[in-house]
């Protein structure tokens, strides 16, 4: 994610989340102070941005190092696309501010669901994209 001259770049299996504002009002007009809002154990926003994935080791069948793309990053691909709604476990989320604008990064195991558009495939690939 680039803002202004600086880029933000995402490692591993965590997801950049850009958090909802909480609601500070009940349906029947009471408002919440942050304390109350922060014992929720879930939280949702959107994803902006996402590492390459879970890194794999290289392939034990591999006896030919001289090949090309041997010793190249293979990662795991996630689930998760840029601009899909994911829920997850507050506490495993850690705010960070970039650019004086607050996002979340979050572990991929800790995200519980992802809402997206409807004509968007969300199925994980049967082939890895370095298996070509």
């Amino acid at each position: 994610m680039k803002r202004g001259n600086k880029q933000l770049l995402v490692v591993g299996d965590r997801v950049l989340v850009q958090p909802e504002k909480g609601e500070a009002m009940t349906k029947v007009g009471l408002f919440l102070p942050p304390s109350v809002q922060e014992k929720e154990e879930v939280r949702g926003g959107s994803i902006v941005a996402l590492g390459p994935g879970q890194p794999l080791p290289p392939p034990h069948d591999e006896h030919e190092p001289w090949k090309e793309g041997y010793r190249a990053p293979r990662f795991l691909p996630m689930q998760v696309r840029i601009g899909d709604y994911a829920l997850f476990f507050r506490k495993a989320a850690i705010e960070i501010t970039f650019e004086d604008e607050q996002f979340l990064v979050v572990p991929y195991g800790a995200i519980l669901v992802l809402v997206r558009p409807d004509g968007v495939d969300g199925a994980v690939p049967d082939r890895l994209p370095n298996d070509l």
